[in-house]
């Protein structure tokens, strides 16, 4: 199971999820969370923008931030659950969760998990960037960024609210 929650939401997720992985995707400035509980081998922290082009000062999601993503939920034996947040829980790691839930399920059609994504996150807007990224990686040849532009951008939210997206 693969819990997706905003910062501000975090303690709570990793305490009600049991959760024995993390991964953390904020800015470049932003300290990532430690929490005591997770061995930091456990922990992944990704320092990003939440954009989806290249832009002076800042730092786009890459190739390699998403190679790494993928590589580090490979690692994950899935006997507890895994945390995926970003700073308001609606771009940066709902388009993770939706790349480790495509990569972890090869045959998963790409449409029927963008869609069970927005009917558990109304105000998920995947960031397109890291979406491009995962779908080149795993071969998928345009159909997961396909999916996630056919469910548009999610409701007007300040910031998400914590769901879960079941790995079969």
């Amino acid at each position: 199971m693969i819990h997706v929650t905003p910062l501000s939401q975090l303690a709570a997720t990793l305490e009600a999820s049991s959760a024995g992985h993390l991964i953390s995707l904020l800015s470049v400035d932003a300290v990532p969370p430690r929490p005591a509980h997770l061995d930091p081998s456990c922990c992944l922290h990704m320092a990003m923008h939440d954009i989806v082009e290249e832009m002076p000062g800042l730092v786009a999601p890459s190739r390699a931030h998403v190679e790494t993503l993928l590589d580090f939920a490979h690692s994950w034996n899935r006997t507890a659950p895994m945390v995926v947040h970003c700073y308001a829980g609606i771009s940066r790691s709902t388009a993770a969760a939706y790349a480790i839930a495509a990569a972890l399920q090869p045959d998963r059609d790409e449409m029927a998990l963008s869609q069970e994504l927005r009917s558990r996150a109304p105000s998920a807007t995947p960031n397109i960037r890291i979406v491009s990224f995962a779908d080149q990686i795993l071969g998928r040849r345009g159909r997961m960024v396909a999916a996630i532009r056919a469910i548009g951008r999610g409701a007007e939210a300040y910031e998400g609210t914590p769901f879960d997206l079941d790995i079969r």
